[in-house]
């Protein structure tokens, strides 16, 4: 099943345009994330439509992301002191697909993607498909007469490759084997690791999280909670053509379900980072398009607010502009690095930021393991 979902994963024939596939966009040789710095890739019949959110990798998460969770508190006295009751799980930025063949299914029919009207369409397509009698082998002889049966097995055996190929979940980090005792880190990388460790300064592993877990599972860099970080507004995003017009994450205007709960407007889902020195595009509105400007951002975004958002006709800066006013409450100011002031220092200077950025670096795979260490541990 995985061979066959392999196929259609690298399909454009899939797509209304015929030359889209799954991987146009998740492409192997970019960790499964966007092969260029676009903000929101370029999809529909045409090849001409922009999407509205950056496409995230989907290397690694695949198998071991949760199903959406958000479990309510009873009141709100409960709210302010549990921390389990966060929203966490699910695939995509908004965590709305609770399996890889869910998520897998929404660009197929999506008009800004691979825009086929209607899953009847992309069974034609594959009726027509060299792979057609492979499908029924797998699926049985009548496998494509019944439309929505036939795509719910095409999503299954997309899932089934995405979940089984260890293209998606190699480990083969500098990182990676640094935890095997294989390899160590450079004084800088190990100097950025401490950064990005520190609760009083970086602060990201209390949500990117970097220490092993269950029996020495490798850490993914992520705990799947959702997070307001106050992104910029992207200009480059079309749709932020209509200043009506807010990508509210949790709350819409794709996800429905969570739109009551005015707590969760402007929340992403925290995403692995896990190759990210090897993106070109950064946070769900893809405003940042080098790595060691989203790290600025992260530390100065309130320490000199007037570098990452416009003014009004007043002259005075208009913070989290990409939320409507009466929600930008629900911006996170709590946590470090996000509690400085105007005029107060950054916790990271820029030769701080040079020092994470190459840890994070040692997050990308491929790396060629010195061939003295491959059999040995680390002593340290």
């Amino acid at each position: 099943m995985a061979a066959l979902g392999k196929l259609m994963f690298f399909d454009p024939a899939l797509s209304a345009s015929g030359r889209m596939s799954c991987a146009t966009c998740h492409s192997p040789d970019h960790a499964y994330g966007p092969p260029n710095g676009l903000a929101a890739q370029l999809g529909g019949a045409d090849l001409k439509r922009q999407g509205t959110r950056a496409v995230p990798s989907l290397r690694y998460v695949l198998n071991r992301t949760p199903v959406w969770s958000h479990p309510q508190a009873a009141s709100v006295a409960e709210r302010l002191t549990e921390t389990d009751n966060a929203p966490i799980g699910g695939f995509g930025w908004d965590g709305r697909f609770d399996r890889p063949r869910d998520q897998a299914s929404f660009p197929l029919l999506n008009p800004d993607e691979m825009a086929n009207p209607s899953a009847e369409a992309v069974v034609g397509k594959l009726r027509r498909a060299p792979y057609a009698e492979r499908f029924r082998r797998v699926f049985g002889a009548h496998a494509l007469d019944d439309p929505q049966q036939a795509f719910a097995n095409a999503m299954r055996a997309i899932e089934r490759f995405e979940l089984d190929d260890p293209s998606f979940h190699p480990y083969t980090s500098k990182f990676d084997y640094y935890l095997d005792g294989k390899v160590e880190l450079s004084a800088r990388e190990l100097r950025g690791k401490r950064l990005f460790d520190d609760p009083a300064r970086g602060n990201c592993a209390s949500c990117h999280i970097d220490q092993p877990g269950v029996n020495g599972a490798h850490p993914l860099l992520t705990d799947f909670t959702f997070e307001a970080l106050g992104v910029p507004r992207n200009r480059e995003l079309r749709a932020n053509a209509n200043p009506d017009y807010y990508d509210l994450g949790l709350c819409g205007p794709v996800r429905k379900d969570q739109a009551a709960d005015r707590a969760n407007c402007g929340l992403f889902k925290t995403p692995s980072l896990r190759n990210t020195s090897l993106r070109r595009v950064f946070f769900h509105n893809g405003r940042f398009h080098a790595l060691k400007d989203a790290l600025r951002f992260y530390v100065q975004r309130d320490t000199d607010p007037a570098k990452w958002y416009p003014t009004d006709r007043h002259g005075r800066v208009v913070q989290y502009d990409d939320l409507p006013a009466h929600l930008r409450v629900n911006v996170d100011t709590t946590d470090e690095p996000l509690t400085r002031k105007r005029g107060e220092k950054p916790v990271w200077s820029e030769h701080d930021i040079d020092d994470v950025a190459a840890f994070l670096a040692t997050l990308d795979d491929g790396y060629v393991l010195p061939a003295k260490a491959a059999g040995r541990r680390v002593s340290r």
